[in-house]
């Protein structure tokens, strides 16, 4: 879509610009990008997630830079992305093989490996504390510091997932192993209906509050109403590539950390036997994300009347930059299309006043 610009447009936006810088120097402290990365880490984990790029150095900078718009950074990491030279592809992650620091299950009070509560929100009091103003934050890293290394490191267990076990007694479908080719969303344009590769990562990369959104609908009746949280789990996965000398062989190149979730739901009406199973999972702390990305995985399988239930409505939609950029257009010129709506008004007030209508 062009526009027209108008007269003395470029003096205007470059004032426009500076007056940006004089909103973001606020103050003479500076705000460092180890103070984001570390401090603001569940914002930093979720500009991450819905820009597709794992980097909290660079989601970092892209806050700082826009003043902490989450819609913007992802903006600015996108583009970022874009530029960047793909030389390989990793080998797909083993999740199974996650190392954990958070793990629970709602559906069994009992699983093997244990519930791992981890470091979360869910158990604290949301009452403000005002003391935080004044806090030392030098003397709280020390203080927490020298806790971890007081504390004996926990003897590592496997933890096997609590979906096998109900796979195991057939109570639960594999997902058929795909030896093709992920679809990658990211240099095609999706089409409809889409493959299960192109949907995971559509949803990962989707709006936060437009995916906790649609799954909130569908636990209030506009869907498959509740569904209950199989395992959620969170920790770093490692990453590997094949050998370039021998593509039997791989190398380790990083870990990213993740959240991942199974929701447990019924399955479809003619097969009551066994239950259905949604997935999710989005880069770092991002819990309710990743469990509302599960919930709409399932809907969209299931399929149905319901907004949830449609492809297209769901995929098309959710994209933060597509939606926040299409919503921010309408702040740019559109005087002409205006005028001839008005136009348009106008001539037919008047046929009405002169009796043609």
């Amino acid at each position: 879509m062009a526009y027209v610009a108008v007269s003395g447009g470029e003096e205007a936006i470059e004032a426009s610009i500076r007056l940006l810088e004089y909103y973001r120097s606020g103050t003479e402290k500076d705000l460092e990008l180890e103070v984001i990365e570390e401090k603001m880490s569940l914002l930093v984990d979720k500009v991450m997630s819905e820009a597709g790029l794992y980097s909290k150095r660079y989601a970092a900078l892209a806050l700082k830079q826009c003043e902490g718009s989450v819609e913007e950074a992802v903006f600015l990491l996108r583009a970022y992305r874009s530029t960047l030279k793909r030389s390989y592809d990793t080998r797909v992650a083993d999740t199974g093989n996650m190392r954990i620091v958070r793990r629970i299950s709602a559906a069994f009070k009992d699983i093997q490996g244990g519930q791992i509560l981890g470091a979360t929100y869910d158990y604290t009091h949301r009452l403000m504390h005002f003391e935080l103003e004044h806090e030392d934050a030098e003397k709280l890293h020390e203080r927490m510091e020298e806790l971890i290394q007081e504390q004996e490191p926990a003897p590592e267990e496997f933890c096997g997932r609590v979906s096998d076990e109900l796979k195991k007694e057939g109570l639960i479908d594999s997902y058929p192993v795909n030896e093709e080719k992920p679809f990658d969303i990211t240099e095609n344009f999706l089409e409809f209906p889409t493959v299960r590769s192109a949907r995971l990562q559509t949803l990962t990369r989707a709006d936060s509050g437009f995916i906790s959104g649609l799954a909130y609908s569908v636990l209030r009746g506009f869907g498959q109403v509740h569904p209950t949280v199989g395992e959620l789990r969170s920790g770093y996965v490692e990453l590997e590539i094949p050998y370039l000398q021998d593509p039997e062989e791989s190398l380790w190149i990083g870990e990213v950390f993740l959240s991942e979730v199974e929701v447990f739901n019924e399955a479809d009406e003619k097969d009551k036997l066994k239950l259905a199973c949604g997935y999710g999972a989005v880069f770092g702390r991002n819990e309710n994300k990743a469990i509302a990305m599960a919930v709409i995985d399932r809907e969209l399988d299931a399929g149905g009347d319901y907004p949830t239930q449609d492809e297209e409505f769901v995929l098309m939609h959710g994209d933060s930059l597509e939606m926040n950029g299409f919503i921010s257009h309408l702040k740019l010129p559109h005087y002409v299309t205006f005028q001839s709506k008005l136009d348009a008004v106008r001539k037919t007030r008047r046929g009405k006043n002169d009796g043609q209508i």
